[in-house]
């Protein structure tokens, strides 16, 4: 497998990366008290075969933090155990990126601290409910609505997050704009139906995105940031719009001309969801001349097929690397993959499911 483009070196940014596999980033509620620990850094220094690590979503703020269990980079804390995971992802060979991710309105009280708000760009129910440790299932709120001085609050966060990321020894940022969370919140008019200059027309709907992303790529450097984006995507209770395509033409114009490192378009259609039309991947190529990384159910060989197609500059796979930490090595050396994956433990609180995958028995890597 010489000749692959997976596994020759590729340029991010002002990085390197040894290969063109990402791995993605996926929520595993293993944060006990919002920070990161030892139990997250042997989790990631497993799968650092990967050229790129995105890390799970990763609040900015105590007002971000939406699930049971998941990290936070706004204390010092926080700072210090990422700090031990990125760390431990270099020295096996890695670059790692930390996802930003606010929850917005897809959040639930019990898994806030108490001073913490709901927010979101409108008072807009979300349909479905969130996982709470102390009550089990329990129904999405109504979000509050964000106030102007709210909305230039969450953007420092993002900017202060992003900043302590550098200190935690990241080697750049991703913003979660997808999936239903605050982001893409903005940029439907589903969820926004605001009549300031944050809603209403589809570039009105984007101002959010676009400054959050340009004031992280200042404080930190364009080179080191990257977003996610999910068209099409129904996550968190997100119905399609007519303006879909226009949305993300615009959206991915606007990215290039900040000139940012990446941008992360992720399909879901391997898991259920509408697939991301081909089309519009094509035309976000074409807008965003810098890298793009495209995840959605690929295996070795649909990744290699849209590399040398220069569609994709990076493939970035996610369930596989729960069972197979050593990934990359199985693709590589052409063993088999492993089959044994239970979901049930996807979020559980504990190393079950999680750092005790074991790697394949020919693999001198990670094997100690």
């Amino acid at each position: 497998m010489q000749n692959y483009k997976l596994f020759a070196h590729k340029k991010l940014g002002s990085i390197v990366l040894k290969n063109a596999a990402a791995m993605a980033p996926m929520t595993r509620c293993r944060a006990i008290g919002n920070i990161p620990n030892d139990l997250m850094k042997t989790y990631y220094e497993q799968r650092s075969g990967a050229g790129l690590i995105i890390t799970e979503g990763t609040s900015p703020s105590p007002n971000g933090l939406g699930y049971a269990r998941v990290p936070g980079i706004f204390s010092q804390k926080q700072i210090e155990g990422w700090e031990k995971v990125t760390t431990a992802v270099h020295t096996a060979g890695s670059k790692i990126f930390i996802q930003l991710m606010h929850t917005g309105r897809i959040s639930h009280p019990l898994n806030m601290p108490p001073s913490s708000q709901i927010f979101a760009p409108s008072a807009i129910q979300a349909a479905g409910q969130m996982w709470t440790d102390a009550k089990k299932l329990q129904d999405f709120l109504l979000p509050q609505e964000m106030t102007a001085e709210d909305i230039w609050q969450t953007k420092a966060e993002y900017v202060n997050a992003a900043k302590n990321a550098m200190e935690a020894g990241f080697d750049g940022v991703e913003l979660h704009g997808a999936n239903g969370y605050l982001l893409e919140e903005f940029l439907s008019p589903v969820s926004n139906i605001r009549e300031d200059h944050y809603g209403g027309s589809l570039k009105n709907r984007c101002r959010f995105v676009l400054d959050v992303v340009a004031g992280v790529a200042e404080a930190i450097g364009k080179e080191r940031t990257g977003i996610r984006l999910s068209p099409y995507g129904t996550a968190s209770d997100m119905p399609h719009y007519p303006e879909i395509d226009d949305t993300y033409d615009y959206l991915s114009t606007q990215l290039n001309e900040l000139d940012i490192a990446y941008i992360h378009l992720v399909d879901h259609s391997g898991m259920g969801a509408p697939a991301v039309p081909r089309a519009i991947k094509q035309l976000i190529r074409k807008n965003f001349k810098n890298t793009l990384i495209l995840c959605g159910n690929y295996n070795l060989e649909s990744a290699e097929a849209e590399l040398q197609s220069g569609l994709a500059d990076l493939i970035a796979f996610g369930r596989p690397f729960i069972n197979n930490p050593d990934l990359i090595d199985r693709f590589e050396h052409n063993w088999p993959l492993s089959k044994d994956l239970n979901m049930d433990l996807f979020y559980s609180a504990d190393e079950k499911g999680y750092t005790d995958y074991p790697v394949h028995e020919a693999s001198p890597a990670l094997a100690a």
